[in-house]
């Protein structure tokens, strides 16, 4: 149990968990992790039996973490000490890790069959905020629960080790859920019952926008897919388009497309290409910090496009471009070094500006990948 100055409810969540696991025959402990309580919760953790643990960094993950590393047991149950959760329900966790599970998951939510009693969440947090990031787990990572922001839950011990979990505030509950599917991990959810917080003395530590903005920016770095790729192959698709209703000497009605459309599309390619670059960064930045498990399609990748055989590409590319600008120069001498047929001429030198600057882009950023994986090697 996460403890910050819960003097209110503490005592009654050790004793339930106490109480249930000795109904249920359940060999073990509860360990308060403390984050720096000033209320005499330290006090109230020992005397209803519990073992204190006493983290100095303050945060949510930070508290959790220590907690886990402190347990002796073979499963981690973790929960609120805000008297939300129902500690009497230890034993309908533990059932399914025995049975082979390695995470179980919590759900308060009426679609996974849990229960949210009157008052005990906020309105935007149980119709926006909670169904929302539940759906883009399940959607981005395939996440087979209804209820991510659940804090009651048990896993393996052994699960929770070769996850290495690195973040130590809210998000710590997000990031267990996502590396543990991404891993593989067996997961079940079980339904609970979601009571109002016991706390009278100070507010709830959530903060509703602040707290949302944490975890959809936690959900985007963690998938640099929807963050980088799709935006980048999306725009660069809109700027291939562009190019296509010009050179196909294609229409809309009255409308006609010319050297105008041409700069459009040549944007959207190249910032298109810069997010994609990005995505891949992103990707090999975090396989190799540990943040993402390995991708055997990056390691395909970079076995078929290896450096070399991409500066020969983005060589390539780069002297297209230069070709193309080279023959816009020679209109120019063509003409005197006077004045140019303008839609005749940009037709030639914003492709080759935009091939020269996807080239020069390609380059960079192989020699960055390569310095990127370096660390693999």
């Amino acid at each position: 149990m996460p403890c910050l100055n819960e003097a209110e409810t503490l005592g009654r969540c050790v004793e339930k968990a106490r109480r249930a696991m000795a109904a249920a025959g359940i060999a073990g402990e509860v360990v308060v992790a403390d984050n720096g309580s000033t209320d005499g919760s330290i006090g109230i953790a020992g005397a209803a039996g519990a073992r204190v643990v006493h983290v100095a960094e303050r945060g949510y993950g930070n508290a959790l973490m220590a907690g886990i590393a402190a347990a002796r047991g073979q499963f981690v149950l973790m929960g609120d000490a805000d008297d939300s959760y129902d500690f009497l329900e230890v034993s309908r966790f533990v059932e399914p890790l025995r049975a082979g599970f390695d995470l179980v998951q919590g759900c308060r939510l009426p679609v996974g069959g849990g229960t949210v009693a009157p008052g005990a969440m906020p309105f935007l947090h149980r119709w926006w905020g909670n169904p929302m990031f539940s759906a883009i787990a399940r959607w981005w990572y395939r996440a087979p629960i209804h209820d991510i922001y659940c804090g009651m839950r048990a896993f393996k011990r052994p699960l929770i080790e070769s996850l290495d979990l690195r973040c130590t505030g809210m998000e710590f509950a997000l990031e267990m859920i996502i590396k543990a599917t991404m891993n593989g991990a067996r997961i079940a959810e079980v339904p609970i019952t979601l009571r109002p917080d016991g706390r009278t003395v100070h507010p709830p530590h959530l903060r509703t926008f602040r707290d949302g903005w944490r975890s959809l920016r936690f959900f985007l770095v963690y998938s640099p897919r929807w963050l980088f790729l799709i935006p980048g192959i999306l725009l660069g698709l809109a700027g291939l388009a562009c190019y296509l209703l010009v050179y196909g000497g294609l229409g809309i009605g009255p409308l006609r497309f010319d050297a105008h459309t041409l700069l459009f599309g040549s944007l959207a390619i190249i910032c298109g290409f810069q997010s994609i670059l990005f995505a891949v960064m992103t990707k090999v930045f975090a396989i190799n910090e540990g943040l993402l498990p390995m991708d055997r399609r990056i390691e395909r990748a970079f076995q078929i496009l290896d450096l070399e055989r991409g500066l020969v590409l983005a060589g390539l590319t780069m002297l297209a471009g230069l070709v193309l600008l080279g023959a816009a120069i020679g209109q120019w001498f063509d003409a005197g070094l006077g004045h140019l047929d303008y839609a005749r001429t940009m037709r030639w030198v914003i492709p080759g500006v935009t091939l020269t600057t996807l080239g020069f882009q390609a380059t960079l950023s192989g020699f960055f990948l390569s310095i990127l994986g370096l660390r693999r090697k």
